[in-house]
């Protein structure tokens, strides 16, 4: 969902570079110059307003994390969120999931130990297939990018989306690790941590899928 533009939102970006990149292409080989330490580094491709990806960063510490938003304002209202809690495992970039080839390392050099897609945009027309984030030239670029044995963690509220990329990934020879029609409901999850959508969607008794996979090697 797009949002409104915001006035604030540019100053607040152009203020903050060291929690925030508009320029990542120059970062490849070296993201963990960006945190306090190096840790296992992990990255959200659409972040929206960042519950999730804060979430994360406050549950698990030791892990750094990366959030992707190609929305300006999107992002800054993450910014707003990381410029008060100064969380030193968390940066953002304002960036585009098509170009991750060009902002991270590939090959044996892979920089991401696990990667989200949190309720991306469905693109249900045919002819918008291309843009869907589960796409071949999408989880071409993810296989570049993830060390062996990385995880891929998907999770939509689409079942039209949510069977679309079963299938993809699966011709693409991803292995599955976890296939769930209902997550909230699934007692092999226990770890869920939800966007703001999904916690809006959910108690409306709406039904989450996810699908947890890795590339072979």
């Amino acid at each position: 969902m797009r949002l409104r533009n915001k006035q604030w939102a540019k100053p607040l970006i152009l203020a903050h570079p060291e929690m925030i990149l508009v320029r990542p292409e120059k970062m490849q080989g070296h993201w963990q110059s960006r945190f306090d330490q190096a840790r296992p580094l992990y990255l959200e491709v659409g972040s929206g307003k960042g519950q999730f990806i804060v979430e994360m960063a406050k549950t698990h510490p030791d892990r750094n994390f990366i959030a992707l938003e190609l929305q300006e304002a999107a992002v800054a209202m993450i910014l707003k969120k990381q410029v008060a809690l100064k969380l030193p495992n968390l940066q953002l970039v304002l960036g585009d999931g098509a170009d991750l080839t060009d902002y991270f390392s590939e090959g044996e050099e892979g920089e991401i130990d696990g990667l989200f897609l949190n309720f991306s945009d469905p693109w249900p027309k045919t002819r918008h297939e291309k843009r869907r984030l589960t796409y071949r030239d999408f989880l071409r670029q993810y296989q570049a990018i993830m060390k062996p044995d990385a995880l891929l963690q998907f999770k939509t509220d689409n079942q039209g989306l949510f069977e679309y990329s079963l299938v993809s990934m699966n011709h693409f020879g991803m292995t599955f690790d976890l296939v769930s029609l209902n997550l909230h409901h699934d007692k092999r999850v226990t770890d869920n941590v939800p966007t703001e959508y999904e916690e809006k969607f959910s108690a409306d008794g709406g039904r989450i899928y996810e699908l947890v996979a890795h590339f072979k090697h």
